[in-house]
């Protein structure tokens, strides 16, 4: 067991669970294997990490996160109206849109893939909200440290 704080390039085995504001798990690791990371890797967002950062080796805390904390806040400029003709050429044209579902679009460059959910069905035109699903929405994260490496 270590005493010192935990610091960015430490490995982490912990527990954790993301609550959105209803109460209802999000993520939890409570119930299952414990989580193992990199701190600063990108593994959980920066302001997750930023929790983390000075925490203890048994420590049990959680924190509240403010809408625009955690995975910031909703880009309008990341919400895209694609018309259907273009999602028809590039897709399955009897492909049946709904608001909520997630689609994944290839990248221009291809080889990876991004996704984005319906926000909005037109009579000739989806919209599309690229934004992370957890942007603008208060989180609550708990976490217990259960090992550090450095």
């Amino acid at each position: 067991m270590t005493d010192r704080p935990i610091a960015s390039g430490d490995f982490l085995t912990l527990h954790y669970r993301l609550s959105g504001p209803d109460g209802a798990a999000l993520v939890d690791t409570f119930t299952q294997q414990p989580a193992t990371l990199t701190l600063g890797s990108g593994e959980l967002s920066p302001a997750l990490e930023a929790c983390l950062i000075g925490l203890r080796e048994g420590a049990h805390q959680a924190f509240e996160l403010p809408p625009d904390a955690s995975f910031g806040t909703p880009n309008p400029d990341l919400r895209q109206r694609v018309s259907r003709r273009l999602l028809d050429e590039h897709g399955d044209p009897d492909e049946v849109y709904a608001v909520g579902e997630v689609i994944t679009f290839p990248t221009p460059a291809g080889g990876q893939h991004f996704a984005g959910r319906v926000a909005e069905v037109g009579e000739d035109w989806v919209l599309f909200d690229f934004n992370h699903p957890l942007a603008g929405v208060p989180l609550r994260f708990e976490v217990q440290v259960m090992g550090v490496l450095s």
